[in-house]
């Protein structure tokens, strides 16, 4: 007799889950029945929240969703952070929870685990939520996710299962078979009115989010067919490898920038939410897009929220961008008879470079001597300050190498869970893995530092660099701004090293460029986690010389 849980494992293997995130618990142990048996691995994270990072971290290297394993009550509660991260970011992540049985759900009855109503909880930041009332349902609800996967707008999802169908003998439901579902593609009128609209335009620019990931090729085509300046969000960054003539970066919260996206006279914004944390970081507001507003999205609500378009095209990105190009190569005149784009780019970059301060200089080398040491590095952040600056300096050649939780949701503690799911996610090219470095801030990483024994048992050598200032340095200058006397952030500083040494990592500390490269390429090759730790006034002393 197969039960529901060892069939819900046999269907995950059919729709290409190779990973689970989860902390076994007395409410989960039937879904572990049928894992034993099974291909897919299994990764033990400290936390149910490192579970969620961890499954994060994977969806955004590999492409595929995150799953997770997890207990009833304090697991779920636990993991809605999380959750949170995911959802804001649009991260595709399955949370397989268990829940009271049937006849207890909502009872209030002190059980074990209990919550009134654990479905309540996650409202917020899944896409929805679903009890499973019988075994029956499991292939339906499945489809359901996976249709959302693979054709929606991607985000948390979380089933919940009784204890008591858990058991349930579900042997009919074993020949089930996985539902693919395409994405939309673009509609014909739409796309030869905005086609009109770019053909005409004598300053097209492209605005990019993360919704565009796996559209690089085509968009880089349409940009250069345009002439168009193209400004990634945080997310998108690596779609035009760095050097490219019409990259602007990611830099839509300067002011020099914004005078350039207010010269264009058709902006086309696709797979972008165009939202404050992309667009307006300094919370003051001031961006805006006067020329006439074009926006592709998968999600149709999106397509009008923030700036209202003059014309809007429901549509997967990378159809969207195939189809305009189309369109625009079969027009004879239009569209790329001027070079405005890379003339006014190339002023950009001179202007932005002449503005940038000494820790922005510092930091950005920091950045540059890891990619220098480690070619083919992704890059997962936390809320620290070399993220700040890499989201606004550093350009990665290729999509999927740079995301972070300092924009968004803005969770700290995210990045050394989500670097362990990220290198489990990583693809095999011949050469091992991709190398994988966490950034994070000594108050971010004591948020989550018992990862590091979750990297130690799984054998992932992600390589956790330290940017170690003593407290929360943003925040304390933050209220230190706004008149307020600093409370709460100089805050107790652990012996990093010492700590992940007794957890099993390598660990050490390092000044200047020449000792991070060489610590850097010995951490490449060890087979567990390795922490560098970087002083921060000691980094800038070495560097100022």
């Amino acid at each position: 007799m197969a039960t529901c849980g060892e069939v819900l494992v046999k269907l995950l293997e059919g729709y290409g889950v190779e990973q689970v995130f989860g902390i076994p618990g007395v409410h989960t142990v039937e879904l572990y029945r049928g894992l034993a048996r099974s291909s897919i691995r299994h990764v033990t994270p400290r936390h149910e929240q490192g579970a969620g990072f961890m499954a994060d971290g994977y969806a955004r290297v590999s492409g595929k969703p995150g799953v997770c394993f997890i207990i009833t009550g304090p697991g779920m509660t636990n993991i809605t952070t999380a959750m949170g991260q995911a959802y804001a970011d649009s991260i595709p992540m399955l949370v397989i929870s268990s829940v009271q049985s049937r006849s207890q759900l909502g009872g209030g009855r002190g059980k074990l685990h209990e919550l009134p109503n654990q479905g309540a909880l996650v409202g917020g930041v899944a896409a929805f939520s679903h009890t499973l009332m019988s075994a029956a349902e499991l292939p339906a609800v499945l489809a359901r996710a996976f249709a959302l996967f693979q054709a929606g707008r991607p985000r948390p999802v979380h089933i919940e299962i009784p204890l008591d169908v858990l058991v349930e003998e579900a042997d009919d439901l074993l020949g089930s078979t996985p539902v693919n579902i395409s994405r939309a593609g673009a509609a014909p009128s739409a796309v030869e009115q905005m086609a009109t609209l770019l053909a005409t335009a004598r300053r097209p620019l492209v605005l990019a989010g993360g919704g565009a990931l796996d559209a690089g090729v085509e968009l880089t085509e349409l940009v250069e067919r345009l002439g168009a300046p193209v400004a990634l969000t945080i997310n998108a960054k690596g779609l035009l490898p760095s050097r490219h003539p019409l990259l602007i970066g990611s830099t839509q919260s300067l002011v020099a920038t914004r005078a350039l996206v207010a010269e264009a006279d058709v902006v086309l914004a696709i797979g972008t939410e165009l939202a404050e944390t992309d667009y307006d970081v300094t919370f003051a507001g001031g961006f805006e897009i006067p020329g006439a507003l074009l926006r592709i999205d998968i999600d149709p609500d999106q397509t009008v929220r923030n700036y209202p378009p003059k014309l809007a095209l429901v549509a997967d990105a990378r159809s969207a961008a195939q189809a305009l190009l189309d369109a625009l190569n079969r027009r004879v005149h239009g569209a790329g008879d001027n070079n405005w784009g890379a003339v006014r780019v190339e002023r950009l970059r001179v202007e932005l470079d002449q503005q940038w301060d000494v820790p922005t200089r510092a930091q950005t080398l920091f950045l540059e001597t890891i990619l220098r040491a480690l070619p083919e590095a992704v890059f997962v952040g936390d809320s620290t300050q070399p993220v700040y600056t890499g989201n606004l300096t550093f350009n990665p050649e290729r999509p999927r190498r740079w995301f972070n939780s300092s924009t968004g949701y803005g969770t700290l503690g995210y990045a050394l869970p989500a670097a362990i799911g990220a290198w489990l996610g990583g693809v095999d090219n011949g050469h091992g893995r991709p190398p994988v470095v966490c950034l994070i801030g000594d108050g971010g990483l004591q948020f989550t530092l018992p990862e590091l024994a979750s990297a130690v048992e799984a054998r992932t050598p992600v390589i956790v660099l330290l940017w170690n200032n003593q407290g929360y340095e943003e925040i304390k200058k933050y209220m230190v701004n706004r008149a307020i006397e600093p409370v709460g952030v100089d805050i107790y500083t652990p012996d990093f090293i010492g700590v992940a040494k007794a957890l099993g990592c390598a660990a050490e500390a390092v000044d200047g460029v020449a000792q991070l490269h060489a610590a850097l390429r010995v951490a490449c090759d060890r087979q567990g986690p390795t922490l560098i730790e970087i002083d921060q006034a000691n980094w800038m002393a070495q560097v100022a010389k």
